[in-house]
């Protein structure tokens, strides 16, 4: 099973909201997940971004594989 750490698109229409969720690669982008473990909302001024640090790194140290725009999120989060 490949998992991955992933945005899941949220909100309205031209409003979206993400949650950032650990699933298994195989599922759909907005369908069956593992575990939520944060958000992010691009549409503030300042993007509002809050991420579990402790079970990111679980899930890291597990195998887990961010995606490149989650990768960003957690290095300006200071978790990688």
């Amino acid at each position: 099973m490949a998992v991955k750490i992933r945005l899941r698109r949220m909100g309205k229409k031209k409003a979206p909201f993400y949650r950032v969720v650990v699933a298994d690669s195989r599922y759909p982008r907005d369908g069956r997940f593992i575990e939520e473990i944060g958000f992010y909302d691009p549409m503030k001024e300042t993007d509002s971004v809050k991420i579990d640090a402790d079970a990111a790194k679980k899930w890291i140290s597990n195998g887990a594989q961010p995606t490149d725009t989650v990768k960003s999120l957690l290095k300006k989060q200071g978790i990688i």
